[in-house]
């Protein structure tokens, strides 16, 4: 579905809910990381790019004036209520309405209150992939509040309100990354984000013939436990031992050296960012070079080390990358990892175009065989970023790809 078809179809299920046309659409996108995996809240850098599939928001003010935000989603999921006049606090049981909440929280205590208003939420982005719904969900709300205010904010501080949001209300430490590249994506291109500067960095993909392809196992990853914030603190307790403010600041004869200070879990954790920040930086090197063989490589690698050190990948995962392995550069297969933070959901390889369609074919079977789940395969280029579809006025939408986005880099 195109972003267009899934903004027509957001716009008929808000007028056969509310009986008359939104106001306001906007879109932003989920993500994959090429690679750079538990490396963000290390302060170290990461290279994902925006996906073609998207969280859109339509949204109008409501007949009578009122103080309520009402959120429905297409999804299945409870309706829900946000109340202006009251303090906002996190829903109960892990509502997926914390989500735009937590952003609305962060509008409000910058002075900026949207007022009432009625909102129907529509996604592609599959949801426990691992292709960051979520921030989806938060950039899409905090582009339709800075349409509804009228006040557009800085491009780094929209990314930490919504990182905020995840935090204080949805319980999840996450890192900076899916929130930048759902605001700063661009077509053809991805972001090498440095994560101590909050330097972006875009680097072209533009090769034609060559494709990212993302397996998912359709295993439901789920990372609101102890797994994740356990990590965050494995990393913490690792360069507290090293003397240094992160493990951006580490190398690994640095790491050898105290080895015998730390626990072995400790040590693998500091192990795999340490290898992965570098091995970041050089894909980036290899996707400007156009060298294919190497990123790949750099990918396996990648994936051994959340496997082995990290501990964060699962059967599924492991099988779909074993698949891929076996069908080899000479299949047309260059390179493939999990992605994410793990525990299930997706995969992503780095293939040849004309091999597309006979090796997603190869890794269906085969998954399927050793594990009897369909996996879902799809190819996505490096998309756009947030994306005001519509401000005021009524009828059908109108998709202006990357218009937000370019507004949003020159702010920058």
């Amino acid at each position: 579905m195109t972003l267009k078809e899934l903004a027509d179809r957001t716009i008929q299920e808000f007028v056969k809910l509310y009986g008359r046309q939104p106001r306001w659409v906007v879109a932003a996108p989920g993500r994959v990381n090429i690679i750079g995996e538990h490396t963000d809240y290390n302060d170290g850098f990461v290279l994902p790019m925006a996906i073609e599939f998207y969280t859109v928001i339509a949204a109008d003010r409501p007949s009578q004036e009122t103080n309520q935000i009402r959120l429905h989603s297409t999804l299945g999921d409870k309706p829900a209520i946000i109340d202006l006049s009251k303090p906002l606090k996190p829903f109960p049981n892990g509502a997926w309405a914390n989500y735009p909440a937590g952003v609305v929280a962060g509008f409000l205590n910058r002075g900026l209150n949207p007022g009432g208003f009625d909102a129907m939420i529509h996604s592609s982005v599959p949801f426990g992939g691992g292709l960051s719904s979520s921030a989806a969900l938060e950039v899409a709300t905090a582009t339709l509040l800075e349409v509804i205010t009228g006040k557009k904010l800085d491009l780094v501080e929209k990314a930490l309100l919504c990182q905020k949001a995840e935090h204080e209300f949805a319980g999840m430490p996450c890192g900076i990354m899916d929130q930048f590249i759902s605001i700063m994506g661009r077509e053809n291109q991805v972001l090498l984000l440095d994560c101590r500067s909050r330097k972006p960095e875009l680097v072209p993909m533009s090769d034609p013939s060559v494709t990212v392809l993302i397996i998912n196992t359709n295993v439901r990853h789920k990372l609101t436990g102890s797994e994740y914030p356990m990590r965050r603190k494995q990393c913490e307790a690792a360069a507290k031992i090293l003397g240094v403010p992160s493990l951006r600041d580490a190398t690994i004869e640095l790491l050898e050296q105290a080895k015998d200070k730390m626990d072995k879990d400790v040590y693998h954790r500091a192990r795999h960012v340490i290898g992965e920040i570098e091995r970041t930086t050089h894909a980036a090197e290899g996707i400007r070079a156009s060298n294919w063989p190497a990123v790949g490589q750099l990918m396996y690698a990648s994936h051994r080390s959340l496997r082995n050190d990290y501990e964060v990948s699962c059967k599924a995962l492991d099988t779909v990358v074993e698949i891929a392995e076996s069908i080899g550069s000479k299949g047309g297969v260059f390179g493939c990892r999990m992605t994410g933070g793990g525990f299930g959901g997706c995969a992503v390889a780095l293939v040849k175009t004309d091999a597309v369609d006979a090796i997603s074919k190869k890794i269906g079977a085969d998954y399927k065989k050793k594990t009897g789940i369909e996996a879902t395969i799809f190819v996505s280029r490096p998309a756009a970023g947030a994306t005001v579809i519509k401000n005021g006025g009524s009828g059908s939408s109108s998709v202006r790809p990357n218009s937000y986005a370019r507004q949003s880099m020159a702010a920058a």
